[in-house]
């Protein structure tokens, strides 16, 4: 039996498959029920030192740590009224309250397992997805920011005192960036499908922060197409120098895996051997600046059975540094080669802010 070189929590409760808004919503169960089937058929969740936690809702508190009380309400509100409409994508549903507080639960217990010592890295396979939740906002299949509850939760109760994000959902992450643009205490970092070709139409490289958050919002928009090398290239040019230089002591992962080439709402190349290169580069990037995590937790991804189950997998298996046997459907499109040379460019306008990217220029 194999047994893995890093003890991983998978924070995951059935309820998280209760969640929906309309049987044909792209956020739907079958995005966790079919990666659930696919670890059980790899025998991934028998592997010693890969537990299944299951978490308890948090406390309106705790979502209050980084929402308005007056969105909180909003949600808790509608939901006991038996729902109603946010936007076009974003329904309430007469349950969504609660399992909203449980995907923060589960968001803030996998933090909590990996800062206490109890596991090395952690996965919140949670639903629904957060990210474009913001202070006063639910939009984008979200309702309550579980990235950016953990987070703040890390550092007020935990005593972290520096957070880096690490969001490559393909899509920006504009919930999380407008939570933290103030602040320098976390540095976001998103690598997503670039805003003028994709939802929600924000994440571009001037787009630093302000106040004390100058320079600590790190934006890689990446044209269509953009796969594979583009990923690995942003990773060396820009995302490694410019986390090394800021030093956290905790390294989050906003985890969406609507980057792949099979995904239906999206427009990029990535592969799942990139979803697996990626996470085992985050993890040797926290043990080379002593950070703890990588704690990751899902956001999107909608290739609900060519994707989504193996990318999933991917990322547990780099989490927790297991051998992997990735099969991708057919297909693999040729990459864009812009990508790459996007990468660039972004690089050279972060430089301002940073001494590493300046002494790649």
């Amino acid at each position: 039996m194999w047994r893995a070189e890093r003890r991983l929590a998978l924070i995951y409760d059935d309820e998280y498959l209760e969640h929906e808004q309309h049987p044909t919503h792209p956020e739907r169960r079958e995005r966790l029920s079919y990666t659930l089937d696919r670890l059980r058929e790899e025998g991934v969740l028998e592997v010693e030192g890969v537990d299944l936690v299951e978490p308890e809702p948090a406390d309106r508190e705790d979502i209050e740590l980084v929402h308005d009380p007056d969105h909180v309400e909003l949600i808790r509100r509608m939901s006991e009224q038996g729902g109603g409409v946010i936007d076009a994508d974003t329904a309430v549903t007469e349950r969504t309250y609660e399992q909203a507080l449980l995907a923060a639960g589960g968001s803030i217990l996998a933090v909590e397992l990996v800062v206490k010592g109890e596991y090395d890295v952690a996965f919140a396979m949670v639903r629904p997805p957060g990210h474009h939740a913001g202070r006063a906002k639910a939009a984008g299949f979200c309702y309550f920011n579980n990235a950016a509850i953990a987070t703040e939760y890390a550092i007020q109760e935990l005593d972290v005192e520096r957070v880096a994000i690490l969001d490559w959902d393909a899509h920006h992450g504009d919930g999380t960036q407008e939570i933290f643009y103030d602040r320098d205490d976390v540095l976001y970092v998103s690598i997503h499908q670039d805003g003028r070709t994709l939802y929600p139409g924000t994440g571009f490289p001037h787009e630093v922060g302000e106040g004390d958050g100058e320079g600590y919002t790190v934006n890689i928009p990446v044209p269509p197409g953009s796969g594979d090398e583009t990923y690995r290239r942003a990773f060396r040019e820009i995302i490694d120098p410019v986390v090394r230089e800021y030093d956290p002591d905790l390294i989050l992962i906003s985890a969406g895996q609507d980057c792949h080439f099979t995904d239906p709402i999206t427009n990029l190349a990535v592969t799942a051997r990139g979803y697996e290169w990626m996470m085992r580069r985050a993890v040797e990037l926290a043990e080379d600046v002593d950070a703890l995590g990588p704690v990751a937790v899902l956001e999107g991804g909608y290739s609900v059975e060519d994707g989504l189950p193996y990318t999933n997998m991917a990322v547990i298996c780099g989490l927790a540094g297991l051998p992997t046997d990735l099969k991708e459907p057919a297909g693999v499109p040729d990459e864009n080669p812009e990508g790459p040379k996007r990468v660039k460019e972004v690089a050279r306008q972060l430089s301002e802010y940073w001494e590493s990217l300046r002494r790649r220029a």
